[in-house]
């Protein structure tokens, strides 16, 4: 069953401050996407690096610093209790609903069984690090 195409679409990294955490990845070379978005829902605000500009052709992984939007939230808590660190990797899918249906059916537990509206207009579902090996995972798609 293909629920692609699949690749690694990024790495979220919690921090309590963009602008703190954002020197190094220009640094080395990463380019900061045109503007920051805050998702309400989510209470967080997202900054994108890439490797290059982005293109159709080849899909780029990048960098997502999150910055939460109150203490209160998921970022919030996730600073608070673990610190500024990775938080998330998310994989780009073809079909996102076929694929969260795929995964209830074997027992994987997802903390979203539907498909909500993410950063970047992107469609996005969350599967529990239980299910993972300790790993939050986001799976988005293209709308």
């Amino acid at each position: 069953m293909s629920f692609g195409p699949i690749h690694i679409d990024h790495i979220g990294i919690a921090a309590h401050r963009l602008d703190d955490n954002s020197t190094f990845w220009r640094l080395i070379g990463l380019v900061q996407g045109e503007h920051d978005e805050t998702v309400e829902d989510q209470g967080v605000t997202t900054r994108f690096f890439s490797t290059s500009s982005q293109n159709d052709e080849a899909p780029l992984a990048k960098i997502e610093l999150l910055e939460p939007t109150g203490e209160d939230t998921p970022i919030g808590k996730f600073l608070s209790k673990r610190g500024p660190g990775v938080q998330q990797i998310c994989f780009s899918v073809g079909n996102l609903t076929g694929l969260l249906a795929h995964l209830a059916e074997h027992g994987v537990r997802l903390i979203d069984e539907t498909p909500r509206l993410g950063a970047g207009g992107k469609m996005i579902a969350f599967v529990h690090p239980s299910s993972t090996g300790g790993v939050l995972v986001e799976l988005s798609q293209r709308t």
